[in-house]
């Protein structure tokens, strides 16, 4: 047993490295900057520059888009779910070829990909312009950003949710229905209760990258709608002020933090229930 943990351990060395490296390291220097000055003094002027007009109106649009194609995610990927565990495919293997294929390619790849389908002479409204059809405005809008997180970060959404359809006990749903239960009353008093942990999983996971990404909203966007990442990465590789930047993280940290704990007392709540 001695030696089995030792083992254990050992294996885990190179795991704890790269945490340390790439994890922990750099949310202490992520700290350091935050809370300091040029100068190296304690300051909490670089955290109280999120009040700023600027910043403060790039945090909330930051977090109404995240919401809204965090909700998008969810409308879109909990029916589909619900028909690949239902369906009598082999619907392990689709949803593979859905989720894995896709995502083979490089997140700035695919979003370059979108950029060149919205754009003004993209092909979408290349093909409008062929049949007759006025062309639309896409890209650059708050749409064309919200379709650009809800592409990249759909299948975050979808694997915990089938995840967590997939081990509802189909006895359970039977006994529902076998004493009365309609397909409503089945869906919203047993199956979405017992797969809602999956669905706040997955809203984890898809709210926060959608919070703190640039990338699409910089490519989709134009530079024309600035979100909070937008300003942060800005600070860091424009104004090299990596203090003010590293402190309007830490706010965002802040978001993140309290979303997590959230979705883990919603977690904790449901499985005491069960």
């Amino acid at each position: 047993m001695i030696i089995r943990r030792k083992t254990a351990g050992l294996l885990g060395t190179p795991y704890i490295v790269w945490a340390a490296a790439f994890i922990v390291i750099p949310l202490i220097m992520v700290v350091w900057y935050g809370l300091t000055d040029e100068h190296g003094a304690f300051t909490l002027a670089n955290v109280a520059a999120i009040a700023d007009p600027a910043h403060s109106k790039a945090l909330l649009m930051a977090l109404i888009l995240s919401l809204i194609a965090t909700i998008v995610c969810i409308l879109l990927a909990y029916p589909l779910c619900l028909f690949l565990v239902q369906s009598q495919q082999n619907s392990t293997s689709f949803l593979t070829m859905l989720l894995i294929v896709p995502m083979w390619m490089n997140f700035l790849l695919r979003t370059y990909a979108w950029q060149s389908l919205l754009e003004k002479t993209g092909i979408i409204n290349t093909a409008l312009r062929a049949i007759g059809l006025q062309p639309l405005r896409m890209i650059n809008t708050n749409g064309a950003i919200v379709l650009g997180m809800v592409y990249n970060f759909l299948p975050f959404m979808i694997l915990p949710v089938y995840n967590a359809l997939e081990k509802i006990d189909q006895n359970v749903v039977n006994a529902a229905q076998d004493l009365g239960a309609g397909r409503r009353e089945t869906f919203t008093k047993v199956i979405f209760p017992l797969s809602l942990p999956g669905v706040v999983s997955g809203i984890t996971m898809v709210f926060i990258p959608a919070l703190t990404t640039f990338v699409v909203s910089s490519l989709l966007g134009g530079g024309k709608i600035l979100l909070i990442g937008n300003v942060i990465e800005q600070e860091f590789m424009l104004a090299y002020d990596w203090n003010l930047g590293s402190g309007l993280s830490l706010v965002l940290l802040v978001f993140i933090i309290i979303n997590v704990v959230v979705s883990a007392l919603i977690e904790r709540d449901e499985e005491e229930r069960a």
